[in-house]
């Protein structure tokens, strides 16, 4: 074997060696790599506590009465092409007030409850978007008006991303062992069809 040969497996051989080793390295050395179940669940619990306190909010006493004002306020300075979305929700509320603030508190409470339990967690994330969505396009009138002095799009808006991101977290980086549904799957197969993306 001539020298430049063998100098020439040396080198791919280290160069091999070097890549598996900073691999080795940076996957060691990356604490969101090696923590990522945890990191899960607590943003999982902390974004249920959010949604808990939000439904227990609702419950104050006086809210009731303050909500079809609420309403109302919405859809002051809005573009007259969503009159009628707000004349609808407007007119819907008023019919009974205590309705719509107790269902929706009830909701937010029982999302929160999911979500901080892990319980029905597929269930919880689709059904969080799409409550997201209406509290941003009813409740604070998607984010609007829009006019110079805006700062934000709403809440809801940045709630339905963040179950989106729940939902391509479990989907990607597998179930949550640190909830409900992880229990109950043990024991029942078919739980999986309720709580796994």
């Amino acid at each position: 074997m001539t020298e430049s040969t063998t100098s020439r497996r040396e080198t791919k051989f280290t160069r091999a060696e070097n890549e598996q080793q900073v691999g080795a390295n940076s996957r060691a050395e990356n604490w969101f790599i090696r923590h990522l179940v945890s990191i899960k669940t607590v943003a999982r619990v902390l974004f249920g506590l959010i949604w808990a306190i939000d439904g227990a909010l609702k419950l104050q006493p006086g809210f009731v009465s303050s909500f079809p004002s609420l309403m109302a306020s919405v859809s002051t300075g809005q573009p007259a092409i969503l009159n009628g979305w707000f004349g609808f929700w407007t007119s819907l509320t008023l019919a009974n007030p205590a309705m719509f603030v107790y269902g929706e508190a009830t909701l937010e409470l029982a999302l929160g409850v999911a979500l901080i339990l892990g319980l029905f967690r597929k269930i919880a994330y689709v059904g969080g978007i799409f409550l997201s969505i209406l509290i941003w396009s009813v409740g604070e009138g998607f984010g609007g008006p829009y006019n110079a002095s805006s700062t934000d799009i709403g809440a809801g808006a940045i709630y339905a991303v963040v179950f989106l991101f729940l939902i391509i977290v479990n989907a990607s980086h597998g179930p949550s062992k640190y909830s409900l549904d992880s229990l109950i799957e043990r024991r029942w197969e078919t739980w999986k069809k309720l709580a796994e993306v």
